[in-house]
């Protein structure tokens, strides 16, 4: 009989201490559903669509967003916004959105090198290494984009003119001119730039505005002469035809001169791994005959 009591005193605590359990799971469940539900659905009618790795992760971004928020400095704000500007996604993401996705890769790298990381080590080493580099990773992602959009509209950006010119010659005006060169040029960050304006000017803005806008956003000294000068033409009332000639011609020539710049610098990037890796190979390739050699000759 006394053995039995202990047995079932044993029993009430695991069954008490399973309910708390229970009791505390069911609550945070209710909480975190709660949460999520207090959390509007967003109008992306106007907005362009995210890239593929947002769209992923677009559920626990958007939920973490709404809560990030009204926490965020009005100067991450704006210098956020700019950032995306320049990359394309000013009309893709907030920056809210993109905070949110930076902890949300944060948190998924944390998880993921916790679950395999090495035995015997660390794993809060591993997990907070991990996360620093999933906070990163989203900011190096779009400073990739805004060099690789950069490089591909000073290329392109002669030919586009070149459809300007040709269509303000033919008669159009500058409007006109940008939508024909929007159709017919090829697709890459200038078109969609392009789009943009025209998209500024259907809602209403002025032509002169859309392209300060277009300036300020790219903060790039070729668009930046570019707009002046499209702005002093039309302000002044002047002919745009051989404006926008001699704009294109001179991008063309800066555009060559980059091409020469670079070629001039392919020899000194190249010498670091001429000395580290060819360099080397060339010696054992040509030395270990003739170390063997005197080996030979030794015995």
């Amino acid at each position: 009989m006394s053995t039995a009591t202990p047995t079932l005193n044993l029993v009430h605590v695991s069954l008490a201490f399973g309910l708390a359990i229970g009791a505390a799971a069911a609550l945070v469940a209710f909480l975190v559903a709660r949460a999520l539900a207090a959390v509007p659905a967003e109008d992306r009618t106007y907005r362009d669509r995210p890239p593929l790795g947002f769209r992923l992760l677009w559920w626990p971004i958007r939920w973490l967003s709404f809560y990030l928020g009204p926490l965020l400095p009005p100067t991450y704000r704006q210098s956020t916004i700019q950032r995306l500007r320049q990359a394309g996604l000013g009309y893709t993401l907030s920056p809210e959105q993109f905070l949110a996705a930076q902890v949300t890769v944060a948190i998924l790298a944390a998880l993921t090198a916790e679950w395999f990381a090495p035995p015997g080590s660390a794993p809060l080493a591993w997990s907070t290494a991990a996360a620093v580099v999933g906070i990163a990773y989203p900011a190096l992602w779009r400073r990739d984009r805004v060099e690789r959009r950069r490089r591909v509209l000073l290329k392109q950006l002669p030919f586009y003119l070149d459809i300007v010119t040709l269509c303000v010659e033919a008669g159009l005006n500058l409007t006109g001119a940008m939508e024909q060169a929007m159709s017919k040029g090829p697709p890459g960050a200038l078109r969609d730039e392009i789009a943009r304006i025209l998209r500024d000017l259907r809602a209403g803005k002025r032509r002169r505005d859309a392209l300060r806008d277009w300036a300020q956003r790219m903060n790039e000294s070729a668009i930046t002469n570019l707009v002046s000068a499209l702005i002093q033409v039309e302000t002044m009332g002047v002919s745009l035809g051989p404006i926008l000639r001699a704009q294109s011609e001179q991008r063309r020539a800066e555009r060559f001169a980059r091409a020469e710049k670079l070629a001039l610098e392919a020899p000194v990037k190249m010498l670091l791994p001429l000395i580290a890796f060819i360099f080397p190979c060339t010696f054992v390739v040509i030395g270990f005959p003739i170390v063997m050699k005197f080996l030979m000759l030794g015995l």
